[in-house]
C-alpha cells in the first residue's frame, strides 16, 4: 500500500469541505454514562483515587475506567463483574517511544486485565510525513491486542493540520484500529467539535471516534456525540452524568 497516496488531495478536499452531518439527530433519553471512559491519568494519582473512580464508574455504569498501565491490575480487580471495562494508555503521553516498547506495554497490560488500550501515535513521524512508520507503529499494537482488547489511536489533533488529521485517521483505519481518539489531554489542546466531525467523516460510520481532553460537562459531551463521537474520555464523569438530569 502506498501510504502517501492513501488520502489523495481530491479526497482530502472532499472531507474537509463537505458538510458533516451529526450522527445523532435527537439525544433525548440517551444513556450518557455508557459513552464515558472515566479517566484518571495524572502522575500523582494515588491508589485510593483510582479506587474512587472505579466506584464512580460502577455506580454510573460507565463504559470504562482509563488509567496508566501501572494501575491496570488494581482497576481490573475493582471492576471485576461490574460490566465496566478496564482501559489503559500506551506510550503515554508523548507517543515517542519505540514501537517495541508500545507492543510490550500492550501485551503486559492485557495480561494484567486491560480490555481496551489507547495508544499515542508518534506525532513527530506524522508531522514528517512518514506514514509508513505511523501505520506500522499502530499495526503492531493492533496485532498484539487482536482478539483480546480494543485499540484506540490517540492522534493528538491539536498538533496536526487538518490534512494530517485526515491522513492519520485513514492510516489508523487501514492498520485495523477500533477507534481514533482526539487527544491525550496533556498537550496544547483537547477535543473540538470540528475535529470530531472531520474524524468521523474520514473513518465513516463503522469505526469508533473518541473525544478526549477538556470535556467536562454534559453540554460539551452532547456536542461531541452529536458531531460523531461514540466514546468520551473525561475526568468529570460524575459532573456529566449529573448534568443529564
Amino acid at each position: 500500500m502506498d501510504i502517501e497516496r492513501l488520502i489523495t488531495d481530491e479526497i482530502y478536499d472532499k472531507v474537509s469541505t463537505e458538510s458533516c452531518g451529526t450522527s445523532k439527530s435527537s439525544e433525548s433519553g440517551i444513556n450518557i454514562a455508557g459513552y464515558l471512559d472515566d479517566t484518571l491519568l495524572k502522575a500523582d494519582a494515588t491508589p485510593d483515587q483510582v479506587i474512587k473512580i472505579c466506584e464512580e464508574a460502577k455506580e454510573y455504569k460507565c463504559a470504562s475506567v482509563c488509567v496508566n498501565s501501572g494501575y491496570v491490575p488494581l482497576v481490573s480487580r475493582e471492576l471485576s463483574g461490574s460490566g465496566v471495562k478496564t482501559c489503559c494508555v500506551i506510550g503515554f503521553p508523548l507517543g515517542a517511544c519505540t514501537t517495541e516498547t508500545k507492543v510490550q506495554e500492550t501485551i503486559d497490560s492485557i495480561k494484567k486485565g486491560a480490555d481496551e488500550v489507547d495508544m499515542v501515535i508518534n506525532v513527530g513521524m506524522a508531522k514528517a510525513g512518514n506514514w509508513k512508520y505511523v501505520k506500522q507503529d499502530i499495526e503492531e499494537v493492533v496485532l498484539a491486542a487482536r482478539g483480546k482488547a480494543l485499540v484506540k489511536v490517540i492522534i493528538e489533533a491539536c498538533l496536526l493540520t487538518d490534512e494530517e488529521k485526515v491522513k492519520v485517521c485513514a492510516v489508523s483505519k487501514a492498520a485495523g484500529a477500533d477507534f481514533v481518539k482526539t487527544s491525550t489531554g496533556f498537550s496544547t489542546g483537547g477535543a473540538t467539535v470540528e475535529d470530531i466531525r472531520l474524524m468521523r467523516q474520514t473513518v465513516g460510520p463503522d469505526m469508533g471516534v473518541k473525544a478526549s481532553g477538556g470535556v467536562r460537562d454534559y453540554k460539551t459531551a452532547m456536542a461531541m456525540i452529536e458531531a460523531g463521537a461514540n466514546r468520551i474520555g473525561t475526568s468529570s464523569a460524575g459532573t456529566i452524568v449529573k448534568g443529564a438530569s
